[in-house]
């Protein structure tokens, strides 16, 4: 019921796990066309507007995304601290 009743949560929960397996999908090769190819292209249709903004501002260093981590963490906080702690 928790799900159900905090839609919110759910949502960041929901939009987290994407950005995970985004995430992950990124460091193995793919060839073009394949399956996982697709699945990292439609994931990335929902993590790239979110992510994009950040990296304009952010930029690379090494070859880590620091402007995903950022995103990662907010919503995670956003998720975690707020909307579970704060909206009842």
């Amino acid at each position: 019921m928790f799900w159900i009743d905090r839609p919110f949560y759910t949502l960041g929960v929901i939009y987290l796990v994407i950005l995970m397996i985004w995430a992950v999908l990124s460091w193995f090769p793919m060839e073009p066309g394949s399956l996982t190819s697709r699945i990292r292209r439609t994931l990335g249709v929902v993590v790239q507007p979110v992510v994009a903004p950040f990296r304009k501002v952010i930029p690379p260093v090494g070859m880590f995304d620091v402007s995903f981590m950022v995103v990662f963490f907010a919503i995670l906080i956003i998720t975690e601290f707020i909307l579970v702690r704060i909206v009842v």
